[in-house]
C-alpha cells in the first residue's frame, strides 16, 4: 500500500505563490507514473502536472510557465511550485502515483488533498 501526504495548501492573494509537497511511503522513483491533480468544486479532477509512465513530465497548459513540478529523493517528496496564482486555481489539489500492472492498465493510489483558495 502507498501513502500520499499532501502539505502547502492555504489561503493565498492573487498573483502570489504557494509551494505543495506530497510525502510519499516509498521510493519516489518507483512509481510509473507520480504527480499533482485538482478538482474544484462541481467540476472533475483533472491532471496539473505529472511524471508519466513514458518518462516525460506533462503540464496541463493552464498551468504551463507559472508550475513546476519536482521530485526530491533526500526528502522523498513530489513538490509543486505554484506561482502567479489566480482566482481559477482555487481547488483541491491531489497527489497520485500511478502504477502499471501487468493486464497493462495502472493502479492509481490517491492523498488526501490539500485545499488552495486564490482569492483577495
Amino acid at each position: 500500500q502507498v501513502q500520499l501526504v499532501e502539505s502547502g495548501g492555504g489561503l493565498v492573494q492573487p498573483g502570489n505563490s504557494l509551494r505543495l509537497s506530497c510525502a510519499v511511503s516509498i521510493n519516489i522513483f518507483s512509481p510509473d507514473a507520480l504527480g499533482w491533480y485538482r478538482q474544484a468544486p462541481g467540476k472533475e479532477r483533472e491532471l496539473v502536472a505529472g511524471f508519466t509512465v513514458s518518462g516525460s513530465t506533462d503540464y496541463a497548459d493552464f498551468v504551463k510557465g507559472r508550475f513546476t513540478i519536482s521530485r526530491d529523493s533526500k526528502k522523498n517528496t513530489v513538490d509543486l511550485q505554484m506561482n502567479d496564482l489566480a482566482p481559477e486555481d482555487t481547488a483541491t489539489y491531489y497527489c497520485n502515483a500511478g502504477f502499471l500492472t501487468v493486464r497493462g492498465d495502472i493502479t492509481n493510489y490517491w492523498g488526501q488533498g490539500t485545499l488552495v483558495t486564490v482569492s483577495s
